[in-house]
Formats: structure tokens, C-alpha cells, sequence
């Protein structure tokens, strides 16, 4: 699902961690990846708002960090292992969106760690 921009996605993302490296907080990966978003001409937003509703009634507003294409959720992380919160986290965000594939980047180790996830 989505191949080709998932792989335009990763490939980028492969290309700031090679620049980069490790070690730097979340946001500097952030901006990188909007750089080369713009660059490279793909459709996304930043820092997306997305209203959680339960019974009809608003609990109030979560944000992921991009939504490309209208239809690929990116979550970028800086930490020592992508685990269950996070997977769980990204299934929520698609739930909610009604989307159906998520990306969570983890630019904290030597190699970028890359999980991706499917509703």
C-alpha cells in the first residue's frame, strides 16, 4: 500500500540520517525532513492537529508531525527503540485520520530504524 511514497519517504529520511547522524533532538530531524519535503516537491503538512473524539463529544486535539500526500502519517522520533507506545500511538493517529499507513522514523541510532505500520 503506497509503496512508491513510502519509499520516496524513507529514502529521504535515509539521506538527513546519513547527513546527521545520531544524537540530535527530534525537531532538527523535523525540520530537515520538511526541507527536503519542499525540495523534492511532495505534498505534506507539518505538525497536523487532529480532534479525538469518544460518544460524539470532543477530548481534545492530539499532533502528528506530518501528513504527506494526504494519505502517508510520518512520526519522527529520537529515541533508543521504537516499542509498543509508539506503534500504538501511530495505530491511534491512523485510526482517527482514516488512514491506513503510518511511518515512524527513529533517527536515534547508528542506523535509521524504520517501522512501518498498516491499519
Amino acid at each position: 500500500l503506497y509503496s512508491a511514497s513510502t519509499s520516496r519517504i524513507i529514502n529521504l529520511a535515509i539521506k538527513i540520517h546519513k547527513e546527521l547522524g545520531p544524537g540530535f533532538i527530534e525537531r532538527i530531524y523535523e525540520k530537515a525532513l520538511n526541507h527536503e519535503l519542499i525540495k523534492n516537491k511532495i505534498d505534506f503538512e507539518k505538525q497536523k492537529i487532529i480532534k479525538v473524539r469518544y460518544d460524539n463529544i470532543l477530548l481534545g486535539d492530539q499532533r502528528i508531525d506530518f501528513l504527506i500526500e494526504d494519505k502517508i502519517v510520518v512520526e519522527l522520533k529520537a529515541v533508543s527503540e521504537i516499542n509498543e507506545i509508539h506503534i500504538s500511538q501511530m495505530l491511534s493517529y491512523l485510526k482517527t485520520m482514516s488512514k491506513k499507513v503510518g511511518l515512524i522514523l527513529n533517527f536515534a541510532k547508528n542506523k535509521l530504524d524504520i517501522k512501518r505500520v498498516v491499519l
